[in-house]
């Protein structure tokens, strides 16, 4: 991320509603890692543009998933679909994202 971005390392500055960035707060969630920034920052990927990206289990990947598909969701106001490889993490985000 470039130094004169850096504060988009800050979940705070993605526009996110303040219950979301609340709800991230209590789980210690407050910063990106500069690649998960990097990810959002890649061309038109914020404007529903494909975006693939690898990383090593526990990286995480699937903080960059849940704010492109809430940014989305709350920008467009259409509905997203999240698909996840089990069935416990299913139940576990269905939880975490109600």
């Amino acid at each position: 991320v470039p130094e004169d971005q850096a504060d988009k390392l800050l979940l705070a500055s993605w526009g996110l509603p303040k219950v979301v960035l609340e709800k991230y707060h209590r789980l210690g969630v407050v910063q990106m890692f500069e690649w998960q920034a990097e990810c959002l920052m890649l061309g038109r990927v914020l404007e529903g543009k494909n975006l693939v990206y690898s990383a090593p289990t526990s990286a995480g990947k699937t903080l960059v998933a849940e704010l492109l598909i809430l940014k989305r969701v709350l920008e467009t106001r259409k509905k997203a679909l999240l698909i996840l490889p089990f069935v416990s993490v299913a139940k576990e985000k269905k939880c975490y994202l109600q």
